[in-house]
């Protein structure tokens, strides 16, 4: 994977200087430490950043081409895993080609169908194609939203980057948050509305979606969307259609040049990843590598509850084995977790997941120590009801976002007046919004049609906050991170799956779990969903109340004016009263202080005001 930066000004009388673009280059270097290029013309300049893992002598971008007369430059982040099948297809079309990277196939697929290309791709990407003569910018992002895109527009010009810290390294982007951007992170964070960056003007291509900007100005259009259709597949076809589909994606995506290992939780979905993974590797001759996280003492601190009901390291154990994986337990300490919440926050440019990011930044870092790339089982969940919001009817119908339901004690975490009375309408909308897009079939009852709203807002929502959160910790490590259940295929056809297949014999992912019984052992098909491990250890919770104290206490920190302090000492004297998450599964009231700390970074790194 990469990083990417471009500039477009038809109206300035200079171009950016080049030592600015050197600047928003060097700002992606954890995404692309091994090498770098910049392109540049009298009206647009484009820069790249590489972690070389596909042909590291035929991938160097920016990449050029001359067609005719006009001359076509691409920066591309991502990866192609139908690289092949398009390659074929263009030599058939009378294309040549120089080296084996996706990039050169990208770019011809672009030069050969235009936008259509967007069509046949699989894979994930972020990319822009800047053709110098029509002065015209093409910018896409994947169907599923695995790769960034954020974009700035001003009189004239467009900056973008793959990462907001970027377009601010710039000099153009004002850095200022008004009353929506606030809004955002403190009452929807850690998720955010798609296509929005919180920060003023700064705006993310939706996924599926692609622009095109001239000097007639900017258009965005969607070229992928969720589509409601017939499923007639009957449910043993439906178990074998969803084997093949994941078994396909994965085997796509174990194509590299650089050492390549897994995540393996001891859950459904990373053990399957892994034991695919080990039988390719096994008939190759290698032995896959393995990693799993966990805390120092946290088989002393572990507490057993509805939303994480086990620990991992029994069924880690279970299936290493049982695939024959060279495994490795990378154990954390609490105080380094704690300690790595700022490194986290630049990492997302937002405030995040707090120790449920550090921990994952300090995971990969440990991991990019031997591998280049890992697989991970992400999605899964949101693609076949793996969460308890899904099976629970009191949660179900709810009008609300089923993972964050704390309006009111998101406000009484800030002062009076801060987040006002409109603040459950401003949650509300954003809900809604997402809710009244949903496709459904004319036929389809109450029940099916809220588990395709359910599907929706999981997608839109709940999973491009695990994605941000997967890019980010993982390319500012340099570790490339595959998500194979982000197969757009995969969403489809899941999408328009009835729940009674998709939750076979009442289970969550119950049709993943028939799908695989004879490749797993049963203790893994059997085990009840249980999230990414978090720290329950005291002295991670201390830390964290100690560094937001004093930041309290500190008149330059964001936190001192906006805070309700008497309210935040009370959830400290008693943090069992928060009885329920107040985001996701994991996120309690240590991770509410991990947020406000990780507020404070962003503000105080990007010198960000409120307006």
């Amino acid at each position: 994977m990469c990083g990417l930066a471009g500039w477009v000004d038809f109206k300035a009388k200079t171009a950016p200087q080049p030592e600015k673009l050197q600047t928003m280059s060097c700002s992606l270097a954890r995404r692309g430490p091994d090498d770098d290029g910049i392109y540049q013309d009298d009206a647009c300049a484009l820069v790249h950043r590489r972690l070389i893992v596909i042909d590291p002598e035929g991938g160097a971008q920016p990449m050029r081409e001359i067609r005719g007369q006009e001359e076509v430059t691409l920066v591309y982040n991502g990866e192609l895993y139908n690289t092949e099948e398009l390659r074929a297809e263009l030599v058939s079309l009378g294309e040549r080609f120089h080296g084996h990277s996706d990039t050169e196939v990208l770019l011809k697929a672009y030069l050969h169908w235009g936008a259509e290309c967007l069509q046949k791709l699989n894979g994930i990407y972020a990319f822009a194609v800047w053709e110098k003569h029509a002065k015209r910018l093409f910018a896409a992002r994947d169907r599923v939203g695995v790769k960034p895109f954020f974009f700035y527009e001003y009189n004239g010009g467009l900056i973008f980057a793959s990462e907001i810290k970027t377009l601010l390294a710039s000099g153009a982007v004002p850095p200022e948050v008004d009353k929506h951007g606030l809004y955002e992170m403190l009452l929807l964070g850690p998720g955010r509305p798609s296509g929005s960056g919180c920060i003023k003007g700064i705006k993310e291509l939706l996924p599926g979606e692609y622009l095109t900007f001239d000097q007639n100005g900017l258009k965005r259009a969607l070229y992928w969307k969720l589509t409601a259709a017939p499923h007639t597949d009957t449910p043993l076809e439906s178990v074998e259609y969803t084997r093949w589909l994941i078994t396909d994606a994965i085997t796509r995506q174990l194509v590299s040049d650089v050492p390549l290992a897994c995540f393996l939780s001891g859950g459904l979905d990373s053990s399957i990843i892994s034991a695919i993974a080990a039988q390719k590797y096994k008939n190759e001759g290698r032995v896959l590598s393995t990693y799993s996280v966990d805390y120092e003492d946290n088989d002393k601190f572990f507490v057993s509850n509805s939303f994480q009901p086990s620990a991992d390291n029994k069924y880690i154990d279970i299936m290493s084995k049982a695939i024959g994986s060279n495994h490795r337990y990378i154990v954390l300490d609490n105080l380094q977790v704690a300690g790595a919440l700022e490194d986290a926050a630049l990492a997302r440019d937002l405030p995040g997941m707090a120790d449920i990011d550090s921990s994952l930044l300090l995971f990969c870092r440990e991991i990019k120590q031997k591998d280049t790339v890992c697989v991970s089982g992400e999605c899964a969940d949101e693609l076949f009801g793996g969460y308890p919001w899904y099976h629970n009817p009191d949660i179900l119908f709810k009008e609300a976002f089923p993972w964050s339901n704390a309006t009111e004690l998101r406000q009484n975490i800030f002062v009076d007046g801060l987040l006002g009375a409109d603040s459950e309408d401003f949650v509300h909308a954003a809900y809604r919004k997402t809710v009244d897009a949903v496709d459904y079939l004319p036929e389809e009852d109450r029940h099916a049609r809220r588990m395709r709203e359910m599907f929706a807002l999981n997608f839109y929502w709940f999973m491009q906050t695990l994605l941000d959160r997967k890019d980010r910790m993982s390319m500012y490590s340099g570790l490339e991170v595959r998500v194979p259940f982000c197969d757009h295929r995969l969403v489809e056809y899941a999408f328009n799956m009835p729940w009674e297949i998709k939750s076979l014999n009442g289970r969550e992912k119950g049709i993943m779990r028939r799908a695989f019984s004879d490749l797993l052992p049963q203790e893994i098909t059997e085990r009840k969903k249980s999230p990414y491990p978090k720290t329950f250890h005291p002295e991670f919770f201390k830390k964290v109340v100690n560094k937001t104290e004093n930041l309290l206490q500190d008149k330059t920190s964001v936190l001192h004016d906006i805070v309700n302090k008497k309210f935040l000492e009370s959830l400290k004297e008693n943090p069992n009263s928060l009885k329920v998450p107040w985001y996701g599964q994991l996120m309690r009231v240590p991770q509410i202080y991990g947020y406000l700390i990780q507020l404070d970074t962003v503000f105080r790194a990007y010198g960000l005001k409120l307006v």
